[in-house]
């Protein structure tokens, strides 16, 4: 077999390449919000790495050694990075550093402690406790769409907040499908512990939408997500080294491996990539509705059979919540083009948030 690999063989290869990845990158920018969505959903399969995990080691350790794998990833593109990140002002580092040691670092250690009271060592899985977690998840929104307006200057248009509304209402509907009038009939200290540390969470991954956004202004999804692991991992070194997010250090084995490096490919590396792709056409306002496609796919993703899944009961509410939010999203794309949510021009939202910086 004979491979033509003369000069101009090898141009019209690399030009073919790059119109295939520019026609991806226009149907994803198309496509913003369902792409958020859908980054979203792939976070759903975190369940399958980070509750093993979380029974031999603490919360700091399981996010340093994931934060690595995934910085490591980005090795080859160090030199593209570099240049990217020549002469940035000093407002786009804080903002970067916002989303490293914020959405990333703290964030990521509080979900994943609060994941342990969900997915207790040597017992059984306390899905009252995991419940409230992903219902204190769909306050990000409000967080969310709160900082937009503060720091972006986002204004959305009143149809906008009815759909936010049905979004909300759509992942309740399958967070509590058995009783939603009465979602809890107590609360323990393991649940109340497990809904602080959730919101925490919740809000700093809210501002690490809102600086994202900002961020991408400057700079490609690309580097965003190299800096996010990246700048993250000296604080995680530390909250590693100082025992937090767990009594004491767990020990490392070979067993682990294979979660890491799931955790790190799929929730992670992939989901990233996609999310700041897509976040870079996406405001930021639509983008945190979107967001609620992880908790609708993970507790899609419970119901599937074992092993797959946990076997649990897929009520028919559930699929109506899905299909609720499915249509918001959806519809929200569509809308996207006729300014359902308005957002000033690059120049001034740079100008807005040096003012606050």
């Amino acid at each position: 077999m004979h491979i033509d690999d003369s000069p101009s063989s090898l141009r019209h290869l690399t030009q073919d390449r790059l119109s295939i990845g520019s026609r991806t990158g226009a149907l994803i920018g198309r496509m913003g919000a369902v792409a958020v969505a859908i980054a979203a959903a792939m976070w759903a399969t975190d369940p399958y790495f980070r509750p093993a995990l979380t029974k031999q080691l603490t919360a700091s350790q399981i996010v340093f050694v994931e934060s690595l794998l995934i910085a490591l990833c980005f090795l080859p593109v160090a030199g593209r990075v570099r240049r990217e990140l020549r002469n940035l002002p000093v407002r786009q580092w804080i903002a970067m550093a916002i989303i490293a040691l914020g959405a990333q670092a703290f964030a990521t250690v509080l979900f994943t402690q609060a994941l342990s009271y969900a997915f207790p060592a040597h017992a059984a899985p306390d899905f009252n406790v995991e419940n409230e977690v992903y219902l204190l998840y769909m306050l990000q929104p409000v967080f969310g769409i709160a900082m937009a307006s503060i720091f972006l200057k986002e204004r959305r248009k009143p149809y906008f907040w009815p759909l936010a509304a049905c979004a909300i209402v759509g992942v309740y509907l399958i967070v509590f499908p058995q009783n939603p009038l009465s979602p809890f009939s107590s609360v323990q200290h393991g649940q109340l512990l497990a809904a602080l540390l959730i919101l925490g969470a919740v809000i700093l991954w809210a501002s690490g939408t809102v600086f994202g956004r900002y961020s991408l202004s400057n700079v490609s999804f690309v580097t965003t997500a190299a800096m996010r692991f990246t700048l993250a991992l000296p604080v995680l070194l530390i909250l590693m080294l100082a025992g937090v997010g767990g009594g004491h250090l767990g020990t490392f084995s070979v067993h682990q491996i294979p979660s890491f490096i799931g955790i790190a490919l799929v929730p992670g590396l992939l989901a990233m990539l996609l999310y700041y792709r897509a976040l870079a056409s996406t405001p930021a306002s639509m983008a945190s509705i979107a967001e609620l496609g992880y908790p609708c796919a993970l507790f899609l993703v419970f119901s599937l059979p074992a092993p797959v899944g946990l076997g649990l009961p897929l009520y028919g509410i559930e699929i109506v919540g899905a299909l609720i939010l499915i249509a918001v999203v959806t519809t929200l794309n569509l809308l996207k083009h006729r300014d359902v949510v308005e957002a000033p021009r690059r120049a001034d939202v740079t100008a807005a948030a040096e003012a606050r910086t």
